[in-house]
């Protein structure tokens, strides 16, 4: 599984409409992104640091779940301007992205699901 994570950094300054983000922006990436192998995404909304009396690092952090890398370079390059070109609707932080491979994952059941298996 290849995970595609977008982070927005916790920036003051920055008014980010998670209303807009959650109604509109999300849908515009799963219509555009889900023609290209992105099977599901999760919104995580920043709430503290390590040390609960600092902020978040990120206010938000979205990750993306794609079956394959290729379908990943493949569906940024084909909608990459539709949902880029939506982030000025929502936030003036310019997003950080990381690909990575889900190399194991452990679930509640105790059982440990890995590429292994």
């Amino acid at each position: 599984m290849i995970v595609v994570t977008v982070l927005y950094e916790n920036d003051s300054s920055d008014d980010f409409n998670m209303d807009y983000y959650l109604s509109t922006h999300m849908p515009l990436v799963k219509e555009q992104l889900g023609q290209y192998g992105c099977t599901k995404y999760e919104v995580l909304s920043g709430v503290s640091d390590a040390n609960p009396a600092e902020p978040a690092i990120y206010s938000v952090i979205t990750s993306l779940y794609f079956d394959t890398v290729e379908h990943v370079h493949e569906g940024f390059k084909a909608t990459g301007r539709a949902v880029m070109g939506d982030i000025p609707n929502f936030t003036n932080v310019k997003p950080k992205f990381q690909i990575s491979e889900a190399t194991e994952v452990w679930l509640a059941d105790d059982y440990v699901h890995s590429n292994n298996h």
